[in-house]
């Protein structure tokens, strides 16, 4: 019998130890897949740091250090908990208090757009919706409490206290390593001299399907992006204009979408960009105006266009400046 106990105790000890080791892997994981780290697996950070703009209290220059301080915080739960280093005084309340954080958020997203696209808790590469990654910080929850109850991992002596400095630095150093902030390229294009060519957009109202663009279009300020339906990073760039239309919906967006009607709710139910104002267009009439290089966004005056942005680049605060000339 007393084998019996001690067999059923080995046994407990080592699910719980690997079910620590897996929910550190889940936290590394999430935080490691948005990133935007130049290796295989990680998406681009910026859909991350839009997420925080988006919330309406944090601007476009502090939000790439609050996602990653965000990341950050992931990384070092996950490491902690692969260690199984305080876990009852830091780590389990850590991760609690970062899911419930998170599930706060996924819940106002789909109260405002439903359950609908990609919530980006693994970046682009492992796609939930805000209904299914809810579920997902529910049971990590869970287990964090079933964890703090029976498992209760180690402490570190005095001695070697200082030890846990280490993954603190680590976490915090990663996010930052992996993908270093740059701050400088708001007014880049502004600052260059202007491209002055005329787009003919007597190709757009001949060939555009879905809507007739409007002739207003050729007169006046207008930021027009030609995007791709299929193209991640035309789907970044729509997420980003549609947070600086919903700050300020007097910037006069306008989108030329190339691709297949089926992907088109598709697009739209990631981006939730279905009220920005769109047609489109497609084969040697889109390539003509747009290019090959997705997506392209110009900022046109009276059918000129004086400056191709990046949507890395794009910057609300020197679009109101443009339109202000």
């Amino acid at each position: 019998m007393k084998r019996f106990f001690y067999l059923m105790q080995m046994y407990k000890k080592i699910f719980l130890t690997f079910l620590c080791v897996l929910l550190g892997a889940v936290f590394i994981i999430s935080g490691y897949t948005k990133v935007g780290a130049p290796a295989p697996f990680s998406s681009p950070i910026e859909p991350f740091e839009y997420t925080f703009v988006d919330l309406g209290f944090i601007n476009w220059q502090v939000a790439p250090f609050i996602a990653r301080l965000m990341i950050a915080a992931e990384f070092l739960i996950g490491i902690l908990l692969i260690l199984h280093l305080n876990l009852r005084r830091i780590t389990y309340k850590l991760a609690i208090g970062i899911l419930i954080l998170f599930s706060i958020y996924l819940i106002l997203l789909m109260v405002i757009v439903g359950n609908k696209g990609n919530c980006g808790c693994f970046g682009t590469y492992f796609q939930m919706t805000p209904l299914q990654a809810l579920i997902k910080n529910i049971i990590m929850v869970a287990l964090c409490l079933v964890l703090y109850k029976y498992h209760e991992g180690w402490q570190l002596s005095k001695k070697y206290r200082y030890l846990i400095l280490l993954p603190y630095a680590t976490s915090l150093a990663m996010p930052f390593i992996l993908n270093p902030i740059e701050l400088d390229y708001s007014e880049a294009y502004l600052n260059k001299p202007e491209s002055n060519y005329k787009i003919e957009l007597d190709t757009l109202y001949k060939n555009a399907s879905l809507a007739i663009p409007p002739k207003t279009l050729s007169q006046g300020k207008h930021i027009i992006a030609f995007m791709s339906l299929t193209c991640p990073h035309c789907r970044i760039a729509a997420k980003k204009m549609r947070i600086i239309h919903e700050r300020n919906p007097e910037i006069p967006f306008y989108f030329v979408l190339n691709g297949k009607d089926e992907k088109l709710q598709t697009f739209f139910d990631d981006t939730h960009t279905e009220n920005i104002p769109h047609c489109m267009l497609r084969g040697r009439s889109f390539v003509y105006l747009a290019g090959t290089s997705m997506p392209s966004i110009y900022l046109v005056n009276n059918s000129v266009v004086e400056h191709e942005v990046n949507y890395l680049d794009l910057d609300q605060t020197e679009v109101e400046k443009w339109l202000e000339k």
